[in-house]
């Protein structure tokens, strides 16, 4: 996880005083580019990161008041226990070493840092949820990741096929606390979600990295992939401006308005994925939105319509005039 990454890339670079992009990603075994990336975003956090250019430059770490241990001033220590402390999602090694660390600071900065660690909690849980489980075999998978060895991957699909194959682990991301695995296959480049994982058996081959790999670049794509897929059928649409901001928050980028009509409606495009329900997903918009196609999502619509009339009777006028949001 980056923020372990972030802990090691700091106490790598106080042990050296001065280092380079390159051996922070020797070290680590990471790309130079996310070694640089780490060590901006610890200067974009407020500890102080300097790079020199030209020879003999580099990333050094200066500041006043020093720990025996660490080096860490007041203030990086502080920094340090609020983006990476026990009430945050780190793993439980990092909290485990963070508690280490907070034990050798001297008295004056650790009041400080345990303050910091308590000032911040994540919680992954929706609300009126509970917060979801790790999946079972993340933490095998973190470790082929990390010692870079290829594994033997059962798994199922959406369809419920299952299938075993041999894959080179590259990177695990963490999406609205869903775990994804992005891996080398004879296919090509695929993502795995964990939770689809049924085995993971560990080899003794080297994972083979493709040339300039760079997990959160390929990760985007993956994003504008998927982003590309659920919008590949466009339905069109037109809004009271009322409910603009509930469809924003429904259908996120799959939304595009438009500029306001004569009559004060907003024209939208709302993308559909090849497996969604367009007019399930609008039917509960109908107070303040006009689907105007395509033609088989508007009678599905009023199929749905004839449905509820069906089975709830005749609309009474007040509520026929719509109003107060969406009704989902």
């Amino acid at each position: 996880m980056r923020a372990d990454r972030l802990v090691a890339t700091l106490l790598f670079l106080q042990s050296r005083g001065r280092v380079t992009a390159a051996e922070v990603a020797d070290e680590l075994e990471v790309s130079i580019r996310t070694a640089r990336r780490d060590l901006e975003a610890l200067s974009i956090a407020g500890i102080p990161v300097y790079s020199q250019a030209g020879r003999g430059g580099g990333w050094s770490l200066v500041g006043g008041a020093r720990t025996d241990l660490s080096g860490l001033t007041a203030a990086e220590a502080r920094t340090l226990f609020l983006v990476a402390g026990p009430s945050s999602a780190v793993t439980p090694e990092a909290k485990a070493a963070l508690r280490k660390l907070v034990q050798a600071l001297p008295e004056t900065f650790r009041a400080e840092a345990e303050k910091a660690a308590a000032a911040i909690v994540l919680d992954p849980a929706h609300w009126g949820g509970t917060a979801p489980p790790t999946p079972p075999h993340l933490e095998a998978l973190q470790q082929a990741v990390v010692q870079g060895t290829q594994v033997r991957l059962g798994y199922t699909d959406r369809g419920g096929a299952t299938s075993d194959r041999t894959v080179h682990p590259l990177g695990l991301v963490s999406k609205e606390s869903t775990w994804y695995l992005v891996a080398g296959t004879d296919a090509g480049m695929r993502t795995f979600r964990v939770w689809r994982v049924r085995s993971v058996e560990p080899t003794d081959d080297p994972v083979r990295r493709p040339p300039g790999f760079d997990l959160a670049e390929t990760w985007r794509g993956v994003v504008t992939e998927m982003d590309e897929r659920r919008g590949a059928m466009p339905v069109s649409a037109l809004a009271d401006p009322s409910f603009v901001g509930w469809l924003r928050g429904h259908f996120g980028t799959r939304l595009t308005v438009g500029d306001a009509t004569e009559d004060g409606r907003v024209p939208l495009e709302i993308g559909f994925g090849v497996t969604h329900n367009p007019a399930m997903e609008l039917a509960g918009y109908a107070a303040g939105l006009e689907v105007l196609g395509p033609p088989e999502v508007r009678d599905e619509l009023a199929t749905i319509g004839r449905r509820l009339l069906e089975r709830y009777g005749t609309v009474p006028s007040a509520d026929r005039r719509g109003g107060g949001g969406p009704q989902r």
